[in-house]
């Protein structure tokens, strides 16, 4: 058998339906679309319902909420603190390393492990994290968070936010 020799099973492949074209063609004189109306005769929108309010624009957006004062940790697992080979790990030295962005709030999380005592200075610890690096007899130290106790400020643009 060769290429030129495939062909379709006979049945699979059936013309298309062509309305309008005919009484010998199925779906002749109205061509399947009743009669009258607006719907027979011109282009009608999907959704369109008369003048009345469609459906699509009835129903509530539901368009969910973003909290603007939601506070955003950038993880370090104990894997990248022990492949970093540093004595002490603060959010300035992950940053000159390329591990976390610039001014970015760090929480240590507990995937992989330490095997030296290291200092650690984050703005949050997982509990997973925190009871591996006491294990090993690592400085565990929390940074306060740059606004304090007051709840931090709201993100998005000056203009939003009046």
């Amino acid at each position: 058998m060769k290429v030129h020799d495939l062909k379709p099973p006979p049945g699979s492949r059936t013309a298309r339906r062509r309305p309008g074209r005919g009484i010998g063609g199925k779906g002749g004189k109205t061509a399947g679309r009743g009669t009258k109306g607006q719907k027979a005769r011109g282009k009608v929108p999907v959704g369109f319902e008369g003048g009345q309010m469609p459906l699509q624009r009835r129903i509530p957006k539901l368009r969910g909420f973003n909290n603007p004062f939601r506070v955003t940790y950038q993880p370090v697992n104990l894997d990248v603190i022990e492949s970093s080979d540093l004595d002490e790990v603060t959010p300035e030295t992950l940053y000159a390393r390329g591990l976390v962005s610039k001014g970015a709030l760090v929480k240590v999380l507990a995937r992989g492990e330490v095997t030296r005592a290291v200092t650690v200075r984050a703005h949050a610890f997982s509990e997973g994290a925190r009871a591996a690096l006491e294990a090993v007899g690592a400085t565990i130290e929390v940074l306060p968070l740059p606004w304090g106790d007051r709840r931090p400020p709201a993100r998005g643009n000056a203009l939003t936010n009046r």
